[in-house]
């Protein structure tokens, strides 16, 4: 069937009230893990970094949209659909990812921590080891706030080599990289 003649997904997230929760797949969490960590991506891209094949990546990417979690990205026409994640919304504070959204990107963080333990073995040698570290400081409100903006601040130098592939050294590898800062409470 041909692009013109099929009917458009509908891309506007489900109301709240009625939004159905997404059932668990490899395929669905592997693109929002993917989205988290490049910004946009089109089926052709999350085909060849994930290792399926693009149909299959564009029906769940469809069916990720439908659910109100991603969106198609600007772009500036063409076949290509890049999508990217998308929260509605709310009465959240400005800037503030809504509670939903934050549950899973901190569930697909772990989770992609927890396959790295799992296959790191299948990693080329100079990259089987990891750098994760924690620490307790106590800090101030502002402080607290300041650090965060210092990591951000940090991290956005690399952040440029996702918007522009060309700059990356040959032997990159895409890193998750992940920061939380939040007080113990009852101590």
């Amino acid at each position: 069937m041909r692009d013109e003649n099929r009917a458009a997904p509908s891309t506007a997230p489900l109301p709240h009230r009625t939004r159905q929760p997404l059932p668990d797949h490899p395929v669905r969490v592997a693109l929002l893990d993917l989205l988290a960590e490049v910004g946009t991506v089109t089926s052709t891209q999350a085909a060849a970094r994930l290792g399926h094949s693009s149909g299959l990546c564009s029906f769940h990417l469809r069916q990720l949209a439908r659910h109100g979690l991603i969106e198609e990205a600007p772009h500036s026409g063409g076949r290509a659909r890049p999508w990217q994640l998308r929260w509605t919304p709310s009465d959240q504070p400005e800037g503030e990812a809504p509670v939903e959204f934050t549950a899973l990107a901190r569930g697909l963080e772990d989770e992609s921590y927890q396959q790295w333990l799992a296959h790191r073995e299948q990693a080329p040698s100079e990259w089987r080891h990891d750098e994760s570290f924690s620490a307790v400081v106590h800090l101030t409100p502002a402080e607290m706030t300041e650090l965060a903006t210092s990591i951000r601040g940090l991290l956005a130098g690399y952040r440029e080599r996702d918007r522009h592939p060309a700059t990356r050294p040959a032997d990159t590898m895409a890193v998750a990289a992940v920061t939380r800062l939040f007080p113990l409470l009852g101590r």
